[in-house]
């Protein structure tokens, strides 16, 4: 092991290689962090850097390079031992016991002990400690479960903390967080980089890396494009950087012109979540369904899709009253849903694509109990190509796929479905500008042939951007209806969103 060497940055990576079958993950990637730096590290899905983040985290090891933290070489085996020498991963998807509390998720596998047992005092003292310096406050008898997902984040950064880290990985932090909720984890972002913690910020939400990054490093293609101080790159460059070519437009413009209604929805309730809810979808038409997480947004969409039972009201298509009793009423009655969470509730990860693209099809592709493979598989690959979904073989482990093309995927399988009513719940969350944007000329295309999209969204400039019209939700109720999104602003939003 070599010696630290005075004034070397905080982690180096260079020249670091990673193949795996078939793909070549990383090709040659160099990268710098200093201490009490934020470095944005943005790419499309698929650039590397998933793989970039497992290789400092000990999840896997490169196959050439070097990582050198204060200027000395390192090659971390396992989690482990990089957190041991001070390196803390947050990953989207959380690391925690959900019937543990925070405190025992804080603890687990590092308890102090008195006498032999656990010393659940100095366990609840320190954790108390740690939250009053993040200043935070954490329900400490509460199961992490039943914590919300900022809370949750914050036992993240409280465990990483109690290692003592000196680099702090964060993926897509805010993907799941409130307006307000990004706020605070900023402002203990800012706390931690005055402390001289390292940050790698990993995130598709191009406006909040301007708020948080002091400098940005850019993937494509397992190659490193670009690394340039915030103050010295706008948003069109980092966009050009991540596809490889400018787009014109990143929410492209379409014939705005809808037609008839064909979804109407009268009084919808559902205890709290959903209260008397109301609107009109009309055919050709992008309606946005925005406000605060919590709003009942996506709980309207599950009555729509029969997923949960109401407890009032109408839903009509085409002026006919639909008697939703579950999904396949739905499909049946040419209604699909994207839903927000693509790995938990729109795919089966541990099945291949093909046989998630089947699954809302089988009906169809059918016979005698038996499923026609070939007219099945004709019809992925036609979505393949149509979609532009990498892949390596249709019979590849859909969860195997980057998150951009998991959704589409998703989107595949609705598509061959050849439904007349579209839910799109948070349809572009996780995945990269360049996926985005092929989604949203997908929308565009689809409302062009008649189709209707109700669109979910946390995303203002998504909202304004795609929609044709506003809706407003706060504490299950509609709030108020932009009718012209192309003249509303982020402001006329936020107020009806805080009622």
């Amino acid at each position: 092991m070599s010696p630290a060497s005075p004034g070397a940055p905080l982690l180096a990576l260079d020249g670091i290689v990673k193949s795996f079958p078939g793909v070549r993950a990383l090709r040659g990637v160099d990268l710098r962090l200093e201490a009490g730096e934020v470095l944005a590290v943005l790419g499309e899905n698929g650039a590397g850097k998933s793989t970039l983040i497992k290789i400092i985290g000990g999840a896997q090891q490169a196959d050439s390079g070097t990582l050198l933290l204060d200027g000395r070489e390192r090659r971390f085996r396992s989690p482990q031992e990089a957190r041991a020498a001070g390196v803390a991963v947050i990953h989207q998807e959380f690391n925690l016991v959900p019937a543990l509390t925070a405190v025992e998720n804080l603890f687990l596998g590092q308890e102090p002990t008195r006498g032999g047992l656990v010393d659940r005092r100095r366990e609840r003292s320190e954790a108390e400690a740690l939250f009053r310096r993040m200043g935070v406050e954490i329900d400490l008898d509460l199961p992490c479960r039943r914590l919300s997902t900022a809370q949750q984040q914050l036992v993240e950064i409280a465990k990483a903390l109690l290692f003592e880290a000196r680099i702090l990985i964060m993926d897509e932090p805010t993907a799941a967080l409130s307006a307000h909720e990004v706020e605070k984890l900023f402002a203990i972002i800012g706390d931690l980089r005055r402390r001289g913690l390292g940050i790698l910020y990993i995130s598709h939400r191009l406006e909040e890396i301007f708020t948080i990054a002091d400098r940005v490093s850019i993937l494509r293609d397992g190659m490193r494009v670009a690394d340039r101080p915030m103050g010295g790159i706008t948003r069109d460059e980092m966009i050009e950087h991540m596809v490889g070519r400018p787009l014109d437009q990143e929410f492209p413009a379409r014939d705005r012109t809808p037609g008839e209604t064909r979804l109407e929805a009268v009084d919808l309730r559902r205890g709290d979540a959903v209260r008397g809810v109301s609107f009109r979808l009309r055919r050709g038409e992008i309606l946005a369904l925005t406000g605060l997480v919590g709003a009942g947004r996506t709980e309207t969409a599950r009555l729509l899709f029969g997923a949960d039972p109401r407890d009032a009201g109408d839903i009509r298509l085409d002026g006919r009253p639909l008697d939703l009793q579950s999904p396949r009423d739905a499909i049946r009655e040419g209604i699909g849903f994207l839903t927000e969470d693509r790995k938990l509730q729109g795919l089966v990860l541990r099945h291949s694509i093909r046989e998630n693209f089947g699954l809302p099809n089988l009906d169809r592709w059918s016979r005698r109990g038996f499923v026609g493979l070939r007219r099945e598989r004709a019809e992925l690959a036609r979505h393949v190509d149509a979609l532009r979904i990498r892949l390596a073989d249709i019979e590849e482990r859909v969860g195997n796929l980057s998150g951009g093309n998991q959704q589409k995927v998703v989107l595949a399988k609705w598509l061959a479905r050849d439904c007349e009513v579209l839910i799109f719940d948070e349809p572009t969350r996780g995945i990269d500008v360049g996926a985005k944007h092929e989604i949203y000329l997908l929308m565009n295309a689809l409302v062009a042939a008649g189709k209707s999209i109700l669109m979910i969204s946390s995303e203002l400039p998504e909202v304004l951007g795609m929609a044709d019209r506003i809706l407003v939700m706060h504490g299950g109720r509609i709030t108020g209806e932009i009718p012209d999104a192309r003249h509303a602003t982020q402001e006329q939003i936020l107020r009806l969103a805080h009622p």
